[in-house]
């Protein structure tokens, strides 16, 4: 991410671990200074609220599991499944697990469809048995000679061998909007009409959208109007502020409250995940923030 060279979201997604180290994070209370986690806030809101856990290398699955939960958080985004037993424990759920390939090479190299096919009919039976909603995939880049038309007609072909096996477990398969031109430079999937025609040729209630709230800003804007028209081939959303993907507050030129709320209001049922890269000390007092502002 464009943030911390540290952080590597693409490796991030193929595996991530348990970091230990919150504990540093949680003893302000112990030395006399107030904890905003000291107090369970809960979340009444309209939103199933979940967050990422690449974004906090320094604090435990448990932790964030533990401390999340205390803010209203009922899920974790993005987890492989070594860890679903440890989300379950806590009384959450994985939002999005995740899938067969990575963000450079998905769906669009027809070369790959096999391999991709043979993981995910490998995958999905366990994210059913687990009962976890949604398992994420990713278009892969442009390749040179490779036009849009191509690649969604090579993304729709490959998927189409999957999604009647997603629609017998219950399990939608999401595909993630990303920006090509900050982050992911050459990303096919980089715009919602292309992820919208490529869902109503895949033809299944099985195949939606994670729609990025931070890499559609930067790529399209108008990001309430466009969540609003394209809702039915939205199965889920990632939050960051913008620039920088760190904290959704006033740094920011995004206001997510209102954003959060055009969500709420079209009755969308799916989760709303944190994905920011929190610049704070108190990396889970920049999370506990998020979600006041996205309880609505």
């Amino acid at each position: 991410m464009n943030e911390s060279k540290k952080l590597n979201r693409r490796a991030a997604i193929a595996t991530i671990a348990g970091a230990t180290g919150a504990a540093a994070l949680l003893a302000a209370g112990a030395e006399g200074k107030e904890n905003p986690m000291s107090t369970p806030t809960g979340n009444k809101g309209r939103l199933k609220q979940s967050v990422c856990k690449w974004c906090y290398p320094n604090v435990s699955l448990d932790d964030l599991c533990r401390e999340g939960a205390k803010m209203g958080i009922q899920a974790i985004d993005l987890l492989g499944e070594g860890d679903w037993a440890t989300v379950k424990k806590h009384g959450l759920t994985c939002a999005v697990a995740n899938g067969p390939g990575g963000i450079s090479e998905g769906w669009n190299r027809v070369e790959k469809h096999d391999e991709l096919v043979r993981k995910s009919e490998e995958m999905l039976p366990k994210i059913a048995e687990a009962k976890l909603p949604n398992m994420i995939v990713f278009s892969g880049d442009r390749r040179e000679g490779l036009t849009d038309e191509e690649g969604l007609e090579n993304c729709a072909k490959g998927l189409k061998r999957i999604t009647p096996l997603a629609e017998k477990l219950g399990v939608t398969v999401i595909m993630e909007l990303l920006n090509s031109k900050v982050d992911h430079k050459g990303y096919q999937c980089d715009r919602t009409p292309w992820g919208v025609a490529l869902c109503k040729r895949v033809e299944s209630d099985r195949f939606k959208l994670l729609y990025d709230i931070y890499h559609m800003q930067i790529m399209e804007g108008d990001v309430i109007r466009t969540i609003r028209d394209n809702i039915a081939y939205i199965g889920h959303f990632h939050t960051g502020g913008v620039p920088g993907r760190n904290e959704i507050d006033e740094t920011q030129e995004l206001h997510y409250q209102t954003i959060a709320k055009a969500i709420a209001d079209t009755n969308y049922a799916g989760y709303f995940a944190h994905e920011f890269i929190p610049k704070r000390e108190d990396k889970l007092a920049s999370l506990a923030q998020a979600v006041k502002i996205c309880t609505v």
